[in-house]
């Protein structure tokens, strides 16, 4: 199969697209054939080095932890999927290759686009993270850092769902789309919080960063002091403030975070900006892409799905 790979920790010059072996599934595994893969930031700091300590780094590494496909292998022990389902979920073996094992996915509904489905995994169960660990009550008022990105663009939508207030900053470009998602929206940038109070006179509950813009410490002076009301997942300066950061990672990822998704699918008309679409040769474009960062919609591999070639595989091998 054709796989991003890389040797070393580094730059997005470090990818390299490769022919290596099908990875084969463990008894608690399936193997999906990938439609659709995201770039996350995640993806970036692991590639770059900043966590490596979160890997077992052995050459050649396959990044990605976003995917979504089609079932092709079931593991001995796994129940609840079929060869042939649609699914959505994290990699264990690196979603940016044309097959990924996995072991934490859940079944596409049909109503969910494939495009969709590959952006949800991530942002949704940061974005819900994040909004539980707040504990936010229907009525209060929240400000989200960068609500038109695609962790705080699905945060807007999943509180204004619960009933809560949400005031979202972003760019000049972006405030229709922060409006459409139900917000009030506030340009980010000098003086972002004084247009806050003039938004919202009454004050605001809670705040999330999910901007990494330096916003904490004027968010806790909104807050007047309140500190344990302001979350970041973007700003590891966090405790200097007395605000808690909270990092992603496979340790983060579970089934029932993408139940929760689904049920979030099906009872609200989620809406995503569109995606960057990459093909799996423009990965070192994808990931400056993701690197710079600034627009909304999630970035994407996308694989040639009817190109890839049948595989014969191996029984699933014991944990």
């Amino acid at each position: 199969m054709r796989a991003v790979t890389y040797a070393e920790f580094g730059g997005p010059d470090v990818l390299v697209v490769r022919e290596i072996d099908v990875p084969q599934v463990t008894a608690d595994e399936v193997l999906v054939r990938v439609r659709h893969a995201a770039v996350n930031p995640y993806d970036i700091k692991i590639r770059s080095g900043m966590r490596k300590e979160a890997v077992d780094f052995s050459s050649p590494m396959v990044p990605g932890l976003e995917l979504a496909g089609h079932v092709v292998s079931v593991g001995s022990g796994v129940s609840g999927l079929a060869v042939g389902d649609g699914v959505f979920g994290w990699a264990t073996s690196g979603a940016h290759a044309e097959y990924a094992t996995a072991r934490v996915v859940e079944i596409k509904p049909d109503g969910l686009d494939w495009e969709t489905a590959a952006s949800l995994s991530t942002s949704g169960s940061t974005a819900l993270r994040a909004l539980d660990a707040l504990d936010l009550k229907e009525g209060e008022t929240l400000l989200i850092h960068g609500a038109s990105g695609a962790v705080g663009s699905l945060a807007t939508q999943i509180a204004v769902a619960n009933g809560i207030a949400v005031i979202g900053t972003a760019s000049a470009n972006n405030g229709d789309l922060v409006r459409k998602l139900g917000a009030l929206p506030v340009l980010y940038g000098e003086g972002v919080f004084d247009r806050v109070r003039a938004a919202a006179p009454q004050g605001v509950d809670a705040v999330f960063d999910a901007s990494g813009a330096g916003v904490l410490g004027g968010s806790v002076e909104l807050l007047s002091g309140r500190s344990h009301r302001v979350i970041t997942i973007a700003d590891t300066s966090a405790g200097q403030h007395g605000v808690r950061y909270s990092s992603g990672g496979p340790q983060r990822n579970t089934r029932e975070a993408l139940r929760r998704i689904v049920r979030i699918v099906q009872d609200t008309a989620i809406v995503l900006a569109a995606p960057r679409h990459f093909s799996l040769e423009e990965v070192q474009r994808a990931h400056e892409a993701v690197e710079r960062g600034g627009t909304p919609g999630k970035v994407l591999l996308d694989l040639e799905q009817d190109a890839l070639p049948a595989v014969e595989m191996s029984p699933p091998v014991s944990c």
